[in-house]
Parts: C-alpha cells; sequence; structure tokens
C-alpha cells in the first residue's frame, strides 16, 4: 500500500486549476489595460525656453530642460513647439545620425546647409534632414511676421549614412477630414523620406468632425493638435502632448476646428 498523502479530490484540484486559470487570466487583462495608454502632456507642464527671438516649448527633455520621464517616446527623441520672430533664426550648427522633421504650422523657415541646399517651406509645408555623417545647417525667418513650427527629431536607424535634405509642399485642403502622409521611412511610399522606422501625418479637422486611423499597439505614437479634441474618449487641449501606445486604433474627435500632427515610430 502507499503511504497516506494529503493529494486533494480530483474536485479540489479542478477547482484549483481553475481558480489560478481564472486570475492568470485576471491578470492579462490587467497588464494589457496597462498596456494600452493615452498619456496627456498638458501644453503647460512642457519645458519653456524664451530667448526673445525664440519662445520654445520641449515636450521632451532638450537643452537645458532635463525631465528624466520625458527623455523621449519611443524612437522620437525630439518634439519642440517654437515660435521665431521675424528676421532671426538659428545661426550655423551640426548634426548627425538624426532624422530631423520640421513641420512649419505658420508663417515660414528658410533652411541651408553645408551640402549647398537652400529652400524655403511655408505654412502646412513640411522639410525634412537625415543627419547622417554630419552636416551643418542654419534656419531662418526671413518674413515680416512670427514663424510657428514643430520640429520633430527621431532617432535614424542607418547611422553613418549620406547626409540629405528635402521639402515638400502639402495643401491643407488635401488633408481636410483625413490623415495624409507627410513624411516615411519607406522611399515607395511617394512623400519625404527618412531613415527611420516611422510615419509622420498631418491632418485638418472641423470641429464636430472625427477622424480614424488603425493603429499598431507595439508602437508609440505621439500626437499634438491645435484645438480641443478627444482621443478614445481621453480629452486634450491645444497644443497637449498625446503619448499614445497600445491601442489598436485612435479616433480623434475635434471639438475645435484643430491641425493635427501625428507620428508614428518604433
Amino acid at each position: 500500500m502507499f503511504p497516506a498523502t494529503n493529494i486533494a479530490p480530483a474536485s479540489a484540484a479542478n477547482d484549483g486549476i481553475e481558480l489560478v486559470t481564472s486570475m492568470t487570466l485576471a491578470a492579462l487583462a490587467a497588464t494589457a489595460q496597462i498596456a494600452a495608454m493615452i498619456d496627456i502632456r498638458p501644453f503647460a507642464s512642457l519645458g519653456h525656453a524664451d530667448h526673445g527671438w525664440l519662445d520654445a516649448r520641449h515636450h521632451f527633455s532638450f537643452a537645458s530642460y532635463h525631465e528624466p520621464e520625458r527623455m523621449g517616446w519611443g524612437r522620437i527623441r525630439v518634439w519642440n513647439d517654437d515660435r521665431i520672430a521675424a528676421k532671426s533664426g538659428f545661426p550655423p550648427h551640426p548634426h548627425r545620425d538624426m532624422e530631423i522633421v520640421t513641420y512649419v504650422r505658420t508663417g515660414a523657415i528658410t533652411h541651408q546647409d553645408s551640402l549647398g541646399n537652400k529652400g524655403r517651406t511655408g505654412a502646412g509645408d513640411v522639410q525634412v534632414m537625415s543627419a547622417g555623417t554630419g552636416v551643418t545647417h542654419a534656419e531662418y525667418n526671413l518674413e515680416d511676421e512670427e514663424t510657428t513650427l514643430f520640429q520633430i527629431w527621431i532617432e535614424s536607424d542607418q547611422p553613418g549614412a549620406t547626409p540629405s535634405w528635402g521639402a515638400m509642399p502639402f495643401p491643407k485642403d488635401s488633408r481636410d477630414g483625413a490623415f495624409q502622409l507627410l513624411a516615411s521611412g519607406d522611399a515607395g511610399d511617394g512623400v519625404l523620406t527618412i531613415n527611420a522606422d516611422a510615419r509622420i501625418r498631418g491632418a485638418t479637422l472641423s470641429a464636430g468632425k472625427s477622424i480614424e486611423l488603425e493603429a499598431d499597439p507595439d508602437r508609440h505614437l505621439y500626437l499634438v493638435p491645435s484645438g480641443r479634441v478627444r482621443i478614445n474618449g481621453v480629452a486634450a487641449n491645444p497644443r497637449d502632448g498625446v503619448a499614445i501606445t497600445g491601442e489598436n486604433a485612435l479616433r480623434i474627435e475635434a471639438l475645435d476646428d484643430s491641425e493635427l500632427v501625428l507620428v508614428d515610430a518604433r
């Protein structure tokens, strides 16, 4: 005979399995809920530097603004919300191994670099620069009015690449009520090309209208609206940053007429 043991009856064992299973499922559900995130970074909480000619807000740590919890979002390293006074700008300065996207909101910016490129990018249009092995450039507001823009830096997937610069016009009428692709890491998309697995999109949305977009829950999305919006029911105010991950789809509802800029990166 086998010695007596404290083996539970089969029914009790099954109950235990069911208990463990239900606890595991609950834990997985909780983990999924935590992973799905829409985090609002209020405009007033952004880093701020006023240099007189330049009034800048930093969504992520930049220059003298250091916030350990805002070092970047996925491969997105910088998102600066800049106001540049008329007849002023950034003197020549170097970059390397960074993809730099400039989205002009109002006014215009004139670019010149050590590769011999020169161009003016107006409101609603976009320029990109792949810094690669190194490039020196200057950006000036040569207009008679203030220029406002977003400058976005994305970490390069191709360190040591050949530097390049490009710009394209994107009439706002073409993105009314729908996201338009502005720049991409896929040269086959027919838009501005960067050396990063990322997509930059823009849209304009009238108050009371909504827009929907599929999303990959494993990627990092960052949205900045010009007006009040709701993202999957979460409210954001003008020029807030909206950090998104873990979502399969986005529904953006405009409470005000809004211009939307969205970056989708690893």
